[in-house]
């Protein structure tokens, strides 16, 4: 893991991400830091991001065709994405199945990434 230098700006960006449970998006995170650093550019806000997720400080969750989001939150756990809205809710790893017993001999599991798809109850609602 490379140690990369603490800026203000890495600091506002971690501060807005560790403020919410959501799972934003880059934009999302230049839009907040703007309050408190009005100067500070998109680009500043994704090299800030891009660091912070490569000292491992917060995940970058990646899906086909759509923007990274982006999650604070150290604790082991999943998610469960809206198919209609693209919102990502977290859920706790004691809800989630235990590792299949029949997985290949000598084989190490050094990560699960398990996600939920449904429909969030907003957009139940207007379906």
């Amino acid at each position: 893991m490379k140690v990369v230098r603490q800026t203000r700006q890495r600091q506002a960006v971690l501060e807005v991400l560790r403020s919410t449970r959501t799972h934003p998006d880059a934009a999302w995170v230049f839009q907040e830091v703007r309050r408190a650093m009005p100067n500070i550019s998109l680009g500043t806000v994704y090299r800030s991001l891009d660091a912070l997720a490569s000292e491992g400080v917060v995940m970058v969750i990646e899906r086909a065709g759509e923007r990274a989001r982006y999650d604070y939150r150290h604790e082991d756990h999943h998610h469960v994405v809206c198919r209609g809205c693209g919102a990502i809710f977290d859920v706790p790893p004691s809800l989630t199945p235990p590792l299949p017993s029949d997985l290949p001999s000598g084989f190490r599991v050094t990560e699960v990434v398990l996600e939920y798809h449904g429909l969030c109850e907003k957009c139940q609602q207007e379906h």
